[in-house]
């Protein structure tokens, strides 16, 4: 239970990065847009690290690009673009990381 709680947590606080940082971008897309790319990229992390059988720094590279062509899909952007908003999602979600311990970064 505690487990699901946390992931939930994890997942509406992602929602709220992703929002902020498209919105300081000037994306036009609302909150569920951002709880979409968040779920999407908790799926796509997953995925990269069974498929790479758990390889943390493959996995992040590999699951770091398809990310960044969901963003770019989801929000109808370019690689540039898509790329500052993921590094200032990553930078923001790191942040938070330090306040809130049962977050464990976006995605």
């Amino acid at each position: 239970m505690a487990s699901i709680v946390g992931l939930l947590v994890a997942l509406l606080v992602s929602t709220i990065v992703i929002y902020i940082i498209t919105k300081l971008m000037g994306e036009k897309e609302g909150f569920g847009k951002a709880l979409l790319a968040a779920v999407i990229g908790t799926v796509i992390y997953a995925l990269a690290y069974f498929v790479l059988s758990g390889n943390g720094l493959l996995a992040a590279i590999g699951g770091g690009i398809v990310w960044l062509l969901a963003l770019r899909a989801l929000y109808k952007i370019g690689w540039f673009r898509a790329l500052i908003i993921a590094v200032l999602i990553w930078i923001l979600a790191t942040v938070i990381g330090y306040f809130l311990p049962t977050f464990s970064g976006p995605l």
